[in-house]
């Protein structure tokens, strides 16, 4: 998970905000392939321009599909089945606090994926970076 934000509503503006702190962070090459359904906060225009000003490619699933976007999906799946049942927020800020700590704590640097040939993601960066340093 490298882009993601929180907001009592869902939006253009929260994708936004997911999408400018992923750039921000990772500096992505032209031609990165974004996967995302079909809402009308992807589809708009403002998350749209924003991913051409970065040279990012739009893919989005077709109607029913969730198969495009598998890895976002079950990414979500942990979440709900792993951490929100469990969680007791007195208010917005202690979700936010405890969302980081899932994310950037558990589940980038500890929690092993199958599709990253069972290593963590930050480990799997870590690889991929090393790989583009050696062509």
């Amino acid at each position: 998970m490298v882009g993601w934000a929180t907001a009592s509503t869902l939006g253009e503006t929260l994708v936004l905000t997911a999408w400018h702190q992923a750039v921000v962070a990772r500096q992505p090459p032209p031609g990165l392939v974004v996967h995302s359904d079909r809402g009308r906060q992807y589809a708009g225009r403002a998350f749209q321009a924003a991913l051409t000003a970065a040279g990012a490619v739009p893919s989005m699933s077709r109607t029913g599909d969730c198969c495009d976007n598998a890895v976002a999906e079950r990414f979500f799946a942990t979440l709900k089945g792993e951490r929100v049942p469990d969680a007791a927020w007195p208010d917005a800020r202690a979700a936010w606090r405890d969302l980081c700590a899932f994310i950037e704590v558990w589940y980038n640097r500890q929690r092993r994926h199958s599709t990253l040939g069972y290593r963590t993601p930050a480990e799997y960066e870590t690889v991929l970076r090393t790989k583009g340093r050696a062509a």
